[in-house]
């Protein structure tokens, strides 16, 4: 008989305590034990959760922004590690799968940050340490490029999960690459986005990109989202009264779960700090891929085909270890 699970999903909206790894990690607990509390299965957190957002790239140039950079490393998590650990022990103890982003520091470098979705089972087993195959436009000035080793679904209690970080939900070939491997759940992580062009509307552009990966690929996405608490606001921002009503923009963050027709399942939650929960039945994927399925009979693999290098990327290789 063919399992397709019922569950209840958790997308959190929250704002870490910025650039505080610990402080950061057991709020991320807390919420993942409310979550589990209130009944949920799957709970996803925002992107880079742990311990924060680059803000700076944004509103300062390179040289001021290094030393934010070094404070931001410091502060970031090696997986495995600690605070890893204390996620994926969370995860155990509430029985939930776990979607969490964080900063990870690369092994081989000082130079090297990862913007990185860790993807926890509810055994507290890490399933997979994703990084995000691109940074989007300012934060090229601090995290390094992922690659295709990471772009995987993960068989979990929940269904098929894949997830993506911020942007990466606006590029097609990754969006179909997951949905190539049977994806019926969709973690999107994002950040509250109050300093894009003027007429950027970052709710919007999470509602829009969202229903595009649901209809399409007709499943179910949950969406979390940090938001710029004041004590964020008072770092970057500092005396510059502009860029302090910048951070304050309304519609910067929208966290909420979609449906395998594009629409919300229910109400999202905009800009304000909660958690809002979902009845999830994979069961509502079968019907409409009768009518579009475009990893089968929707589409025409004689005329389109897409390769993807699953190999990890690696700055050194020894002789001894081609053999």
């Amino acid at each position: 008989m063919l399992d397709l699970p019922r569950f209840t999903a958790a997308a959190v909206q929250a704002c870490p305590v910025y650039l505080d790894p610990a402080a950061t990690v057991d709020k991320a607990v807390s919420l993942v034990h409310e979550a589990a509390r209130g009944g949920a299965s799957l709970v996803v957190l925002p992107e880079v959760f742990v311990p924060g957002y680059p803000y700076w790239n944004w509103t300062m140039n390179p040289v001021q922004g290094s030393p934010w950079y070094e404070r931001l490393y410091r502060a970031s998590v090696d997986v495995p590690g600690p605070y890893t650990d204390a996620l994926c022990a969370a995860a155990r103890r509430a029985g939930v799968v776990v979607v969490i982003g964080v900063n990870e520091r690369g092994r081989n470098s000082l130079g090297v940050l990862y913007n990185t979705l860790l993807i926890i089972g509810d055994d507290g087993r890490l399933l997979a340490a994703h990084r995000k195959l691109v940074p989007t436009w300012a934060e090229k000035l601090t995290w390094t490029q992922g690659d295709g080793s990471t772009l995987r679904v993960h068989r979990t209690s929940v269904g098929p999960l894949g997830a993506l970080a911020c942007g990466e939900n606006t590029n097609p070939l990754a969006r179909f690459t997951l949905m190539a491997q049977g994806e019926l759940v969709h973690a999107a992580c994002y950040i509250a986005l109050p300093v894009g062009p003027e007429d950027y509307d970052m709710a919007e552009a999470i509602t829009l990109r969202t229903a595009a990966h649901c209809f399409e690929g007709k499943l179910f996405t949950v969406v979390s989202c940090s938001r710029i608490s004041p004590e964020i606001a008072d770092l970057i921002a500092g005396d510059d009264p502009q860029l302090r009503k910048q951070l304050a923009r309304p519609r910067s963050a929208l966290s909420g779960v979609f449906g395998p027709d594009g629409r919300p399942v229910t109400e999202p939650l905009v800009d304000e700090e909660g958690i809002v929960y979902a009845e999830i039945d994979l069961g509502r994927c079968v019907q409409p891929k009768q009518m579009h399925d475009i990893v089968g009979h929707y589409n025409r693999f004689d005329v389109f085909r897409l390769h993807v290098d699953d190999r990890p990327l690696r700055p050194l290789v020894f002789p001894e270890e081609q053999s």
